[in-house]
């Protein structure tokens, strides 16, 4: 099922190719399944120990309470996802994870129904897709390259490894993206110049955080999955997206919306 507001449809159906650009989440809006996160990728590869994923689940059960709970404040929020992702590389120095392991968990990884055909039509219509995630960078390019999807026109802006004798030693200029500071990440130079006068965005995300990774005087036409616990959170993510798809819409039944005349 797709929830839409009208008139917002009305206007991105009208859009051309060279006015567009995509600002996306990863983690269950461009993959399949709510549960699924290149995080979680990890902890199904047969090369890690039962004693690592124990210490990931247990770490996971005490931070995301917070970041689901409407009470505490945004700034508390904040600091407590910056300790959740500390830990998670601690626990990731602590078990002697290695690049190895981390690319072969992308393989447990999978794409939402019609992504890859979706990606492929960015591309031949050069429209670049920036991908905002806070998940795993090295895992969401290589799920890319798995599927054949790694195309120019794509631009990752997530937690990428770095890496000492194979194993993690930290994350890539201690450039910790997480859930609430999606809208505050740098882009570099190159991809400003390519978007300078791109005045519309199509934004996909997946929960209520993603709907605030543009913030601009740019036109937003902003797309959530809902796929999990619909009738209880259906008003609420129609409050914050103007296209709302539940049921694990697949990107061929939007492609079939936006395309409507």
């Amino acid at each position: 099922m797709i929830v839409y507001n009208k008139e917002k449809v009305k206007n991105i159906q009208t859009t051309l190719y060279d006015e567009l650009y995509v600002i996306s989440d990863f983690d269950g809006t461009l993959t399949k399944g709510a549960d699924n996160s290149s995080w979680a990728s990890i902890f199904k590869n047969p090369n890690v120990s039962d004693e690592f994923v124990q210490e990931c689940v247990k770490t996971f059960n005490y931070y995301h309470k917070f970041e689901i709970d409407n009470d505490i404040s945004t700034k508390e929020k904040i600091e407590l996802m910056k300790k959740w992702y500390q830990k998670n590389i601690k626990i990731l120095k602590q078990f002697n994870i290695t690049r190895d392991t981390i690319i072969e968990s992308a393989k447990y990884l999978s794409f939402r129904y019609g992504t890859k055909d979706f990606l492929k039509d960015m591309y031949e219509n050069r429209i670049p897709v920036v991908i905002v995630s806070a998940g795993v960078g090295d895992i969401i390019e290589q799920v890319l390259i798995n599927e054949k999807s790694n195309y120019d026109n794509i631009y990752i802006y997530s937690n990428f490894f770095k890496y000492e004798n194979n194993k993690i030693i930290g994350i890539r200029d201690n450039n910790f993206i997480h859930p609430l500071n999606k809208n505050e990440i740098i882009i570099s130079n190159d991809l400003k110049s390519i978007i300078l006068n791109r005045k519309k965005i199509l934004l996909l995300g997946n929960n209520l955080y993603d709907s605030g990774m543009a913030n601009s005087e740019n036109n937003i036409f902003r797309v959530g999955f809902l796929d999990k616990n619909v009738e209880e959170r259906i008003e609420e993510y129609k409050a914050f997206y103007d296209i709302v798809c539940t049921g694990n819409s697949s990107f061929f039944d939007l492609k079939e919306l936006l395309n409507k005349k």
